[in-house]
């Protein structure tokens, strides 16, 4: 990258929490994940230059737009800082981050933070779906019939896998028992105390009922409630900040490269522009952005990285993922799968947080979330679902049906 751009720490809420059974709303929420993260890195307002928001649907859940507002609100310090917010339904927060980082390599701040936040479970499951369904996608052209649009879009990712190199159901499965383990040992995690029996993760339409076509419930991402909070540097900043904590530079994370693109809002138009251009990979946009990222961080590839957080809002997403990484061969993602590769000791650990499966989805928040657990990785302080001896760690987050896509390397 042009300019070095730092991570200096912090905060996740903990994503099992209902806010709204709490008698909270989306403002206490922003409160506390960003008190909580200038305490965890020991930050005031006044080191803080600028701030941006990644949100999703909060008119829709919340009844609440204008969320850069918030910051002030939540602490008067922040009265006069410039903020905004960004929305690119679940990858919000990773162009937030974008932005925050094209800021900081333009010069104009040292110190920006970037905060990602959903409130989604304050309405019931049925009305949260049709909130989250549309409006990812070309609204009144997609699943204008359908009960849970999401579901039956990814079910379709299947289906184009099947098509052209066959899919397994035991193999989808086997993403959400790695994911739903790695979740145990995330106090973060919605899914932490959740138990499964020994038909959980089969065919069977009692235990893991369908909900659209090929995907089933263990297949689902979480709704989910949360918040996350990120705090970028310049060189200058993290110099700084660094001398104030008595820290060593190179011990900072860093974004090391990214990746971003964006392709037409509809699945049939992307199928179609897959195939039209003879790719491999069935959304060559998103292998684009994989390799741009890799690119600017000057890797070779993904066995260079120590450790992957993925999109896997269903388990097809994270099968696509995996090939589409270059883990495995266009289409033969079931591999690593099979040979244990993306298990949390294996030889390259996907989603040790647990993902979107396990960890849980706050779709606002999700961008964010990851850049912050590659950094816990490379700096050694993610706890119990550390890797050990990650010095490099990749992001893949989509919004829509891989509309937008965005990837960082984070490093040290």
């Amino acid at each position: 990258m042009a300019n070095d751009v730092f991570i200096l720490g912090g905060y996740q809420t903990d994503f099992s929490r209902n806010w709204a059974r709490e008698n909270l709303e989306l403002m206490d929420m922003f409160k506390e994940t960003l008190e909580e993260g200038m305490a965890e890195t020991g930050l005031a307002a006044t080191d803080i230059d600028a701030a941006h928001v990644g949100n999703f649907t909060a008119e829709l859940f919340c009844g609440q737009g204008h969320l850069g507002g918030f910051f002030a609100e939540a602490d008067p310090a922040f009265s006069g800082m410039p903020a905004g917010r960004h929305e690119a339904a679940c990858a919000s927060s990773s162009i937030a981050m974008l932005s925050a980082t094209a800021e900081i390599e333009a010069g104009r701040y040292d110190v920006v933070a970037v905060l990602g936040i959903e409130m989604m479970r304050n309405i019931p499951g049925d009305q949260a779906a049709k909130f989250i369904g549309g409006t990812a996608m070309w609204a009144g052209h997609e699943c204008t019939d359908v009960k849970y649009p999401w579901p039956h879009m990814f079910s379709r990712l299947g289906d184009e896998y099947d098509r052209r190199y066959g899919l397994k159901q035991q193999h989808l499965a086997g993403i959400a028992e790695v994911n739903f383990a790695n979740a145990k040992r995330n106090p973060n995690a919605q899914t932490k105390k959740w138990e499964f029996g020994p038909k959980s993760f089969t065919e069977d339409n009692e235990a893991n009922p369908v909900i659209d076509g090929r995907i089933r419930r263990q297949d689902c991402g979480q709704v989910t409630d949360g918040a996350a909070v990120v705090f970028l540097a310049s060189r200058k900043g993290a110099e700084k900040y660094a001398s104030k904590h008595g820290l060593a530079l190179e011990n900072i994370p860093r974004i090391q490269g990214w990746g971003h693109s964006v392709a037409p809002i509809s699945l049939d138009s992307k199928l179609a522009e897959g195939m039209k251009s003879n790719s491999p990979y069935i959304f060559p946009h998103v292998r684009r952005a994989i390799m741009d990222a890799f690119g600017r961080a000057a890797i070779n590839g993904s066995f260079d990285l120590d450790a992957i957080e993925t999109h896997d809002c269903f388990t097809t997403t994270e099968y696509m993922a995996i090939d589409h990484f270059g883990i495995t061969k266009p289409g033969e993602s079931w591999k690593a799968i099979e040979d244990s590769t993306i298990a949390f000791d294996g030889k390259l650990p996907v989603n040790p947080s647990g993902g979107l499966i396990g960890l849980g989805h706050p779709v606002g928040a999700t961008g964010a979330r990851m850049v912050l657990d590659a950094a816990k990785q490379v700096a050694g302080k993610a706890g119990d679902y550390q890797v050990e001896g990650a010095r490099r760690v990749g992001t893949l987050n989509i919004g829509g049906s891989a509309t937008t896509t965005v990837s960082f390397i984070v490093g040290r």
